[in-house]
């Protein structure tokens, strides 16, 4: 047991450590909101663009096929280069052609003699018939002569037209402008004999084109965003694509769809689209695959929002707002595809929200923050509002 003059310093000290407490809790600063840098959300008119995957194709490819029969004799091309359209790709030996050539023409010459005795003799006939010198049946003998001849003649002609167009497919010519592949048959060789034999192909590469694809369920999201006044679709031919290159870059020559299939393709379950892009320093090659942004329309009513304003969790996309009492809350957005280095967002914000830029990670739902405006110029150079980590006025 403690006697009563030890128990009076004990209770005098424990009263001094308890106001010591109270004394430095009042005296603890207040946190002051932290500083945010916003912008206002005002909502304006954007290209629709699609980020889409397309592989590259010639504008036309001729398959060049010996169309008589006969042997190889000479290429009279470089391979890999271009050509013209008419211009000698290959040579066939002629000399039977030659041959088959002079037997029509004697073949002709001989009906056209053939006729000219029938045509003699069917008008003497005609002379003497009406004298009775002649039966009518010699009559129409002789003039069905003349006809059966006549039509000799004729199938004579077309006989020599015919050997003269063998002839001429000696010589294997280029049937479009565009740059000729590799031989595939050698010189010696016996060509077009029961079947056309493939030579080389010829493809035009400028301008090329660049077939893709689209889901049912994206086409059908656009078809409703029309409809409902929010988005206004580009015609076919004035829709634009712009090409990605393998390496990144853009390529310079922005091209223009053509052509949009009206049927689903089972093999996919997709929409086959396609657009034409000029090439002309042949920069391009067929069977390339490239990314293309296609520009299919225009939307309405949509906000640009930086990037680094936008976040993302399990739930989706949002965003920090700052409200008129001066507290932020989360806005669940829909952002649909990027420009520049804003998002494109079409659903969760109204004009005029404040929507927190820098000093994302300081904020908290339903938690107080001193909004200034975003400076981008200062963002860039790491001095924006908020984004040191540090509460606005913390040393």
């Amino acid at each position: 047991m403690k006697s009563p003059s030890l128990r009076a310093p004990a209770l005098c000290l424990g009263l001094l450590a308890l106001t010591a407490c109270g004394k430095k809790e009042q005296g603890a600063p207040h946190m002051p909101p932290p500083q945010v840098g916003v912008i206002t959300a005002q909502p304006q008119n954007e290209p629709l663009t699609k980020d889409l995957v397309g592989r590259l194709s010639s504008f036309r490819s001729a398959d060049v096929r010996a169309r008589v029969a006969g042997v190889l004799l000479k290429r009279d091309y470089t391979e890999g280069t271009d050509v013209k359209k008419g211009q000698l790709l290959f040579q066939i030996d002629p000399a039977p052609l030659k041959a088959a050539l002079a037997a029509a023409q004697a073949a002709l010459a001989q009906a056209q003699a053939t006729y000219t005795n029938a045509k003699v003799n069917a008008q003497r006939s005609r002379e003497l018939a009406p004298k009775g010198y002649i039966s009518k049946s010699d009559l129409d003998n002789a003039l069905a002569a003349e006809r059966t001849a006549a039509a000799a003649v004729q199938a004579a002609r077309a006989n020599v037209q015919t050997a003269r167009i063998n002839l001429d497919y000696a010589n294997v010519v280029s049937p479009i402008d565009g740059r000729a592949g590799q031989q595939q048959v050698t010189e010696g060789a016996l060509v077009g004999s029961g079947s056309a034999t493939l030579l080389t192909t010829v493809d035009q590469i400028d301008p090329l084109y660049v077939n893709f694809t689209m889901s049912v369920a994206d086409m059908e999201q656009l078809r409703q965003a029309q409809s409902n006044g929010g988005v206004t679709l580009a015609q076919p031919n004035q829709a634009s694509v712009q090409v990605t290159l393998p390496d990144g870059s853009a390529y310079a020559e922005p091209g223009t769809l053509d052509f949009t299939a009206v049927t689903v393709d089972p093999s996919t379950g997709a929409v086959n689209l396609r657009a034409k892009i000029p090439n002309p320093k042949h920069s391009l090659l067929p069977g390339m695959y490239v990314t293309l942004k296609a520009k299919l329309g225009e939307q309405h009513k949509v906000f640009l929002i930086p990037q680094q304003a936008v976040l993302r969790d399990t739930v989706g996309a949002y965003t920090f707002v700052v409200g008129a009492d001066g507290k932020t809350r989360r806005h669940d957005v829909t952002a649909s595809s990027m420009s520049g280095s804003d998002w494109v967002i079409t659903s969760g914000l109204a004009a005029g929200d404040q929507v927190v830029v820098s000093g994302v990670q300081n904020v908290h739902e339903d938690a107080p923050a001193k909004a200034t405006p975003w400076q981008p110029q200062a963002a860039a150079g790491g001095q924006a509002p908020g984004a040191t980590g540090k509460p606005a006025g913390g040393k």
